[in-house]
């Protein structure tokens, strides 16, 4: 599947997330990038980056309920910017992915990150926002990715657990 068969009719999800969950948030953001998937129903097809934290949380729910992965990244290399159990977790789900789309950045940088969320969004339907509602802490950050999907005029579901600050 490449980029182009993620057309009309197929049910495309996208995530956008911090990397980085307070203990207090993964059980329950979990639960929720859970029920969404579930709702989202068959053909889903998960749009993500597979960064860290929310991004290979969201495409671990995707593929346990049978969907499919389509994978945007950043740049060449992205892997690199990964730690060591992140970096695991990233190449398992790699090699479950049914596309791959690489963007033309040769290195990792905020503008590369920024392109690749503005992608993810540009792709689905429905944008799942692991976001704490604050303000992006670079260019290409959570906020930033919710305010682009919202200019789209994308549907954008906000996880994230009340009182659970990062």
């Amino acid at each position: 599947m490449t980029a182009s068969g993620l057309g009309r009719g197929a049910n495309r999800l996208g995530v956008s997330g911090h990397q980085v969950l307070p203990a207090a948030a993964l059980c329950p953001v979990v639960a929720e990038l859970r029920e969404a998937v579930t709702e989202a129903g068959a053909g889903l097809i998960g749009v993500t980056s597979l960064a860290a934290g929310s991004d290979q949380l969201f495409a671990s729910e995707v593929l346990a309920a049978g969907g499919h992965l389509h994978a945007v990244l950043p740049c060449r290399d992205y892997e690199e910017t990964l730690r060591a159990g992140d970096r695991a977790t990233y190449q398992q789900l790699l090699e479950q992915t049914v596309s791959i789309e690489v963007l033309l950045f040769e290195e990792p940088s905020e503008v590369a990150f920024y392109a690749a969320g503005r992608r993810v969004v540009d792709l689905c339907q429905r944008l799942l926002a692991v976001w704490d509602g604050q303000p992006a802490r670079g260019l290409g950050g959570t906020a930033d990715i919710v305010t682009y999907a919202r200019q789209q005029g994308r549907d954008v579901r906000v996880i994230w657990p009340a009182g659970v600050s990062r």
